[in-house]
């Protein structure tokens, strides 16, 4: 593969070849941290099974633990080993694989001088990460 900053690389399907990478690879980096963070979960809890059984109609789900909602919260817990932080890091990095896809489309179309597909490759990504920021909690 030729180097990623010269036309001949933008020029030919490089590009696509390792948008296809960059996909590839993230969606296995996703699942070995999802496993490795299983692993450590499953030690962690003595290989306790949580309670799923039903809740009463005056109860609500309670969801995850507070601290997995937000990555300023999971990231220092990942440090410290915890394994459902572990999990939550991994589906974190599964969402991010895709939109750093759309991010590296807009830097691919630029080079190309695809101003059109670079306008509407801004508004996608600028749509979701609207979404991700002002999302409803």
């Amino acid at each position: 593969m030729k180097h990623l900053f010269t036309k001949e690389f933008w020029a030919e399907r490089d590009v696509e070849l390792f948008i296809g990478k960059l996909l590839r690879y993230g969606v296995m980096l996703s699942c070995g941290i999802t496993l490795v963070g299983g692993i450590i979960y499953f030690f962690q809890r003595n290989g306790v099974r949580p309670d799923y059984s039903p809740i009463p109609d005056d109860q609500t789900f309670p969801g995850v633990d507070h601290y997995l909602r937000e990555l300023s919260t999971i990231i220092p817990r990942v440090l410290a080993f915890d394994g459902a932080a572990i999990i939550q890091f991994g589906v974190c990095v599964l969402i991010a694989t895709p939109i750093l896809r759309v991010a590296f489309s807009v830097i691919a179309f630029l080079m190309e001088k695809d101003y059109m597909y670079v306008v509407i490759t801004l508004i996608v990504l600028s749509i979701i990460i609207a979404n991700m920021v002002l999302g409803l909690h």
